[in-house]
């Protein structure tokens, strides 16, 4: 491991997501997203819920690729708001 990817704070929370709670829109359920999570599944509905990702060093970090990884990093920026 590289010491940019043990010493970089802002890259911490992607590389080692944890489980929060979102409610659902739909129905009301709590349901389990995890922190790199754009969305997840209603397990009450069925339905999709995404959220809105929080701005993150993927967007100015010349080296978020590597940091983070290919796969994840792809899938974090599809997610990121639009504007």
């Amino acid at each position: 491991m590289s010491i940019l990817k043990e010493s970089c704070p802002g890259s911490r929370e992607i590389r080692n997501p944890y489980p929060e709670d979102l409610k659902c829109v739909f129905c009301g359920e709590a349901c389990e997203i995890w922190s790199d999570e754009p969305e997840t599944k209603c397990k009450g509905c069925g339905k999709t819920i995404d959220r809105e990702m929080k701005p993150s060093c993927l967007e100015w970090c010349p080296a978020a690729r590597e940091c983070v990884g290919i796969e994840k990093y792809e899938r974090l920026m599809r997610a990121r708001p639009k504007g």
